[in-house]
């Protein structure tokens, strides 16, 4: 396993032009702290670093001195830039190598005003070679504890400033093994012992612990330690792992200035459960123990309910029908989350970025306070991109890794916690209105660039055999973009293949952040110059990315090069499709008068064209 920041999306392509591009522009902070929120390994972190460098910060830099044993120079690029990543200015006083005693509370560093003293410390430094086959007595680590206090009351008194205490990275070989307690003089089991002891000590004083050990325990002591850059250059900690290590210190120095997350805003459908409640209904979503889906999801669930325990408070944001995003909560017997878990909850079918700003503005929050958590790349796209200032981590596709990139991604660090934190969720989850809407907006979002840029691509197909599972499934599954509700039999979908009476298409979306797969299927039949649509579905994952414009658009091609003069749709409700009630009227077709619950519709092809903005190429596969 690496140690890198793998909850962070890649850097955008064109990175190293980027960059330079912003070298000579004024006000390019912004533009720096996006790219900072990108998965950049250790060349790149030193190359934004440069350019970081060079340039006046308009706020005063928190000043942070990184003192130690060893040689540091190398983190000081991934601590500025994990700082730039919290929208932090930071500055690094890196202190000679080696002479951290002296340097502490020396004239120069007191000169330099640090606001944080960072003291990395190896273990042989701090505890000495020592006698392995001595007994505890010899260890050393009241005495290594007490030179640590010292030190800290000599940088508090000098500088009136914040610590950090690393601790001792568990680098030391074993002499005992498994069992290596039960030799208290070795080197491997006074590091253990000291970092154990730490933990209290530093609790006492107020110190800050970037604990390193429990890094070393989540990606293994190769990630971050090289026998032998520690011998040729006194590195303790290996270049690879800089980013992270840089990371992990300006969430400390974020955490004391204010700037951890404080709500978590969640998903529904294949976040919080498995499958689509709208589709799959209650007894077909998946939560619970009895599989690996539906138990993945009752972690994340946990650790949600976890986090609340402790302050952080939650919200729901879903594209789904109001009533039935609120189903699961109530009535589905294995949910853990339920609703008056949620300070704010926001199910409806306007874009998300929308609806962030709507949670934001109830919880009275500001935006850089929320973490969005959403299994679906094109809404973590929007997200990032219209409301940059929100935390997205890139969540992986399987399940149960979700909830471990979120911890790993340590958006709510903190460095204590008080009675009010344990109560701040529980107050926020008191004033919710359970069946009622979120709060108006007040600013909307410029989806239409959003559409522009993702190069997506509508392509379609003739029902054939190798679609067809795919094709019985949606037709089986979607309830809700579904103009008729018309189910269809695997055989019956078959038969259609050879129909020469009938229009099947099947479409598919991609774009630059994948493929969605087939996520529409139409069927139509000729009679007399028109084109009856018998069936049209989608699914909801596509929602508000104008693929039924393109559906309708290949629909009308394909239909009047079949010799069809009219399109006529027929819209039945179901009691779970209302949302697409007016969908005919809002493309173009008019009501032909025939009388029929819901209505049926008309487009006359000889008027009609594809809209000139449609934001993607529709075209045969």
């Amino acid at each position: 396993m690496t140690a890198d920041l793998s909850w962070l999306p890649a850097p955008p392509p064109d990175f190293a032009a980027r960059l330079a591009a912003l070298d000579g522009l004024p006000g390019a902070w912004d533009a720096l702290v996006a790219l900072a929120r990108t998965r950049l390994d250790p060349a790149r972190t030193n190359r934004l670093d440069r350019t970081l460098r060079r340039r006046v910060p308009d706020r005063e830099p928190v000043r942070l001195a990184l003192l130690g044993s060893s040689t540091l120079s190398h983190l000081a690029a991934g601590i500025r830039v994990g700082a730039l990543r919290r929208d932090l200015p930071l500055t690094v006083i890196e202190g000679p190598y080696g002479q951290y005693r002296e340097t502490i509370d020396g004239e120069a560093l007191r000169a330099a005003r640090p606001d944080t003293v960072l003291l990395a410390l190896d273990a042989i430094d701090l505890l000495g070679p020592g006698d392995p086959a001595a007994g505890p007595e010899a260890a050393g680590i009241a005495g290594a504890l007490d030179g640590l206090k010292r030190l800290w009351a000599r940088a508090r008194a000098a500088h009136r400033c914040t610590i950090i205490q690393q601790t001792l990275l568990p680098t030391a070989l074993p002499l005992l093994g498994g069992n290596e307690h039960r030799m208290p003089g070795s080197l491997a089991a006074r590091t253990l012992h000291l970092n154990a002891a730490l933990r209290e000590a530093a609790a006492e004083e107020g110190v800050d612990l970037l604990a390193l050990d429990e890094a070393v325990a989540r990606h293994g002591l190769d990630a971050w330690h090289d026998p032998a850059l520690w011998l040729r250059a006194r590195q303790a900690v290996t270049p690879a792992a800089g980013p992270l290590y840089g990371d992990l210190v300006a969430r400390l120095v974020g955490a004391r200035l204010g700037r951890s997350a404080k709500a978590l805003v969640l998903d529904l459908d294949d976040t919080l459960w498995g499958g689509t409640i709208g589709e799959d209904g209650l007894a077909g979503i998946v939560v619970g123990q009895g599989s690996a889906l539906g138990e993945s999801v009752l972690a994340l669930q946990a650790y949600a309910r976890d986090l609340a325990r402790r302050g952080i408070v939650l919200a729901a944001c879903s594209k789904n029908d109001p009533a039935l995003a609120r189903l699961p909560f109530a009535a589905h017997p294995d949910m853990l989350l339920r609703l008056p878990d949620f300070a704010a909850f926001a199910a409806n079918w306007d874009d998300k970025a929308t609806n962030l700003r709507r949670i934001a503005a109830e919880l009275r929050l500001g935006l850089d306070a929320l973490v969005f958590v959403d299994d679906n790349p094109f809404e973590r796209a929007l997200v990032r991109e219209h409301l940059p200032m929100v935390a997205v981590p890139e969540v992986p596709d399987e399940p149960a890794l979700v909830a471990r990139c979120l911890a790993d991604a340590g958006y709510f660090e903190a460095v204590s916690l008080t009675d009010e934190d344990r109560g701040r969720a529980e107050a926020y989850a008191r004033r919710i209105v359970t069946t009622g809407e979120a709060a108006d907006d007040t600013a909307g979002t410029d989806l239409a660039g959003t559409l522009a840029g993702l190069g997506m691509r509508l392509t379609w197909r003739p029902f054939d055999a190798i679609g067809l599972p795919r094709i019985v499934q949606l037709v089986s599954k979607t309830n809700q973009f579904n103009l008729t509700a018309r189910r269809l039999r695997e055989p019956e979908a078959a038969a259609l293949i050879d129909d020469p009476g009938t229009l099947t298409l099947q479409l598919r979306l991609t774009d630059r952040l994948g493929d969605s797969g087939v996520i529409a299927v139409a069927i139509g039949r000729l009679a007399e110059g028109d084109l009856v649509i018998e069936t049209w579905l989608m699914s909801c994952r596509v929602l508000g990315r104008r693929v039924e414009e393109g559906t309708l658009a290949a629909l009308a091609a394909e239909a009047g090069r079949r010799g069809a003069r009219r399109l006529v749709g027929h819209y039945r409700p179901s009691g779970r499709n209302g949302m697409v009630a007016d969908l005919y009227p809002r493309l173009g077709f008019t009501a032909d008068g025939q009388g029929e619950e819901g209505g049926r519709w008309v487009l006359d092809l000889a008027g009609y064209a594809p809209p000139g903005d449609l934001p993607m190429v529709v075209e045969a596969a």
